[in-house]
């Protein structure tokens, strides 16, 4: 099951990395959208997040695993025949396609993982996959820098389209599955000793939207980052988080689930109140890559979980998580627009006063 589910989260990393670094040029240069357009699309893109509480349903027919395969398979898809709809609706609907694949995987992924691995190996299996996911991203800026001058966007996004749908297909095959595993409830489970797991994945995914709503914007808005720098600044977060993530699963296991969450927590009221102070140019680029280092920590969520959950409810909780994971999704890129036109300093207070609610929170983990 490490194999395979190794396979897939390099396939789904792979995907949305080459769907991302290709999709602004491609969007602008070829299909000529406007910045209302993109914002659209890029909130059609978080819908399937939002849905992704129906795999529950999924799993009813298909096995979990071959759920997996399936949803690399639609990302794959979605993402090599992107170069062929050039227009605005076609973009939407490629679009959908890719971000249904990669938010059905990203599900059965938590719950396959969770499932297959006790709760002293998990944390550095959640690590290690994201380390996987890390040195993918890597290879795919260097590979689009070299092969961009020389290809297309049709058959550039043919050609990692194809690699996915490769590996889902290898996958679809596969059957790493164990009859002994702890038969998962097919329904939607929402109970109250899950509380404070759903609390801290909504607040997690409110933090997280603040930072890819706005860290970025504010980086070239107000400091002047070039398209180069910002290059720069992401590949290091990559190679950092290539050597960091299994360390943090480790930490997890040694530490335990309120200590690491309680770093997080501590670290992000800091790191968001000085996005909104800081004039140095050198500091705020230090600030993004320790925010996005701690996109890590939220691992131990799902391995606190997996401490206090029954067995069975592994599959569903997982799919509700990720929707309520979502919500933020749908809402805070547009309030904190209209906040960020008022100062553009309140979006990052607002994201330091829920770092300090979820330290608060914390406090309340019991394994």
């Amino acid at each position: 099951m490490y194999i395979y589910l190794a396979v897939l989260t390099i396939s789904a990393t792979a995907g949305l990395q080459a769907w991302r670094m290709l999709f602004d040029n491609f969007a602008v240069h070829i299909v000529g959208l406007e910045g209302k357009h993109i914002g659209v699309i890029q909130s059609v893109r978080e819908i399937p997040g939002f849905l992704a509480l129906l795999a529950i349903y999924l799993i009813m027919i298909i096995r979990e695993h071959r759920l997996s395969a399936i949803s690399i398979l639609l990302l794959g898809l979605g993402v090599s025949i992107t170069g062929f709809f050039p227009s605005w609706s076609g973009l939407v609907i490629t679009t959908l396609l890719m971000s249904f694949g990669f938010h059905y995987f990203e599900t059965t992924n938590q719950s396959l993982t969770l499932q297959y691995f006790d709760k002293q190996i998990s944390p550095w299996v959640f690590g290690k996959l994201r380390s996987l996911g890390a040195a993918s991203n890597v290879g795919v800026g260097i590979i689009i820098f070299f092969i961009t001058p020389h290809l297309n966007f049709i058959a550039t996004y043919l050609l990692f389209g194809s690699l996915i749908i490769a590996a889902g297909i290898w996958a679809f095959f596969q059957n790493p599955s164990n009859e002994n595993i702890v038969p998962q409830r097919k329904k939607m489970i929402v109970r109250k000793k899950y509380l404070l797991f759903y609390f801290l994945t909504f607040m997690a995914g409110a933090r997280r939207q603040i930072f890819i709503a706005f860290a970025v914007f504010l980086l070239v808005r107000k400091f002047g980052f070039t398209i180069q720098e910002i290059a720069v600044l992401f590949v290091a977060n990559n190679i950092i988080n290539y050597f960091l993530s299994p360390l943090i699963g480790k930490a997890i296991i040694r530490f335990g689930e309120r200590a690491v969450l309680s770093l997080e927590y501590s670290a992000l009221i800091v790191v968001f109140l000085a996005y909104a102070t800081v004039e140095s140019k050198l500091i705020v680029g230090i600030l993004y890559v320790l925010d996005h280092i701690f996109f890590n920590f939220a691992i131990a969520i799902r391995t606190y979980f997996q401490k206090i959950g029954d067995p069975a409810d592994i599959a569903p909780s997982m799919a509700v998580g990720f929707t309520i994971n979502h919500i933020a999704a749908v809402v805070l890129p547009a309030a904190g627009g209209l906040l960020w036109m008022i100062d553009y300093r309140v979006p990052f207070v607002c994201g330091a006063v829920l770092s300090f609610i979820s330290l608060a929170a914390v406090q309340k983990i019991r394994t």
